[in-house]
């Protein structure tokens, strides 16, 4: 077997955009920014029109090569929770990746899988290559898990006390991981043990932005004994606008708008609102009196993670009409945009005319507001958001709203109004504004040559330089 000349890195992303979109980033970095060839190993799930963009407009860059494994034909009863079928789906695509490596002329130097993809650092060993878990997520969240298996039982109403950290919400415990004899408690716990086996941890975050907490990850008087692989902070990681963007019906109304005048709205690839929530929501937008952009989904009252498991969204504006206060689609045309089909996020975040983003805190989208300095108006549906919404509120002070997930009674339309006028119209937004245009410099200033975000991957790829030795 021949050896190749430059490190050769493998990635691995579970389904789901919200996986897919950082993988395919840190491949473009691996590859423009530090001399590597990269393949990036793609399972998927239902069909996803907008993945298959995605993925698409991916392979017609040339920068890597893009590895489809074959369509995993799982089927699981309706309750089961997201991570398993995650885990499950990874599970019966490994031994497709293990032939796809090991019938590479130049077989990777490592492996990068992310969180759900653990289970395949066992085959990177196999390959005596290195191995990496990469968190798309922030540090507070790495600091959580390396915890996790460790924390014991949970006093009720007490925060759990992360070394070297801000506790977690006792709530946020309680949401997530209700039952401690669950499966999805135990997956979870493996998973956790499983990243700190690594030779190494990647994050998408910067020092300027988590310092406390990837100092705490790093310290063996608080979590480097629980963690044990080195942890590498290189973000942030977010698409970039495209011009095909401008193409877009909604870029075409912005591009008439004001600077700054225009709230974003949209809960991610994945989230829902209730009927009520729906209707309150209509309301509280018409209330405030600011012009909007809002992407939604068809309400789903049961679940705010539906969206994840169905295919891409169908529905028009009219046929979502019935979910609006009768009249609200006439009596809002002048200063909204109603829309239940795609839309281009990162083109609209980078507008000059968006002036707020009201969001669900996934933290693709966070990091895509703080790179825009867009301040945000938190709105947590599911998995770590409350987490992220909390540092964005408390820690970070770029935005305001809720910091816990739907409670079952709908937020009042007054509550939205008032969070809506805060950003766009009062003083608190200014200051904000203020502190989320410093995260966008400061984000910057990671990724440049010579930065931290910069340099810490460089030393993964000088590693994976020197197993070519």
């Amino acid at each position: 077997m021949a050896i190749p000349s430059k490190p050769h890195v493998a990635l691995l992303s579970s389904p789901g955009l919200g996986h897919l979109i950082p993988v395919i980033e840190l491949a473009k970095r691996l590859v423009t920014h530090h001399s590597c060839k990269a393949t990036v190993f793609v399972v998927t799930g239902k069909p996803c029109p907008v993945e298959n963009q995605l993925l698409q407009s991916a392979a017609a860059s040339n920068l890597f090569d893009i590895a489809v494994l074959p369509h995993v034909n799982a089927t699981f009863p309706p309750e089961t929770e997201v991570l398993t079928r995650l885990l499950l789906m990874i599970q019966e695509a490994l031994p497709a990746l293990h032939s796809s490596i090991a019938s590479m002329t130049h077989r990777p130097t490592a492996l990068i899988v992310d969180l759900f993809g653990t289970e395949a650092i066992k085959l990177a060993r196999e390959f005596g290559i290195k191995n990496y878990v990469f968190i798309a997520s922030n540090a507070w969240f790495l600091a959580f898990a390396a915890y996790f298996p460790h924390m014991g039982k949970v006093e009720k109403n007490e925060p759990v006390k992360l070394p070297g950290c801000n506790p977690i919400p006792y709530r946020i415990i309680e949401e997530t991981f209700p039952n401690p004899d669950s499966r999805v408690y135990h997956e979870f716990s493996r998973v956790a043990v499983e990243i700190s086996t690594a030779d190494g941890i990647l994050v998408n975050t910067w020092e300027d932005l988590e310092g406390r907490t990837l100092g705490s990850l790093k310290a063996e008087e608080f979590l480097k004994p629980k963690i044990k692989s080195p942890v590498y902070a290189i973000g942030p990681l977010v698409r970039q606008a495209r011009p095909a963007g401008s193409k877009s019906a909604l870029i075409e109304w912005l591009n008439k708008q004001p600077n700054r005048s225009v709230i974003y709205v949209s809960f991610g690839s994945g989230g829902t609102l209730t009927a009520q929530q729906t209707m309150e929501m209509a309301w509280g937008l018409e209330l405030s009196q600011q012009r909007f952009i809002w992407v939604i989904r068809p309400p789903i009252d049961y679940d705010a993670t539906a969206s994840l498991e169905s295919e891409d969204d169908k529905n028009d504006g009219d046929a979502m009409s019935k979910y609006f206060p009768a009249g609200f689609l006439t009596r809002t045309r002048d200063i909204g945009m109603v829309t239940s089909h795609w839309a281009p996020q990162v083109e609209i975040l980078g507008h000059l005319a968006i002036g707020g983003f009201l969001s669900h805190c996934g933290w693709n989208s966070t990091l895509e507001s703080l790179v825009n300095g867009i301040p945000i108006i938190t709105w947590p549906l599911y998995a770590e958001q409350d987490m992220n919404a909390t540092m964005l509120v408390c820690d970070f002070e770029v935005a305001t709203g809720r910091t816990a997930k739907p409670s079952g009674v709908a937020v009042g339309r007054n509550e939205i109004e008032r969070m809506v006028r805060k950003v766009m119209v009062e003083n608190d937004g200014d200051a904000i504004r203020s502190r989320a245009k410093e995260l966008q410099r400061s984000g910057e200033r990671a990724l440049e040559v010579g930065g931290s975000s910069y340099e810490a991957l460089s030393r993964v790829v000088e590693e994976c330089d020197m197993s070519l030795i």
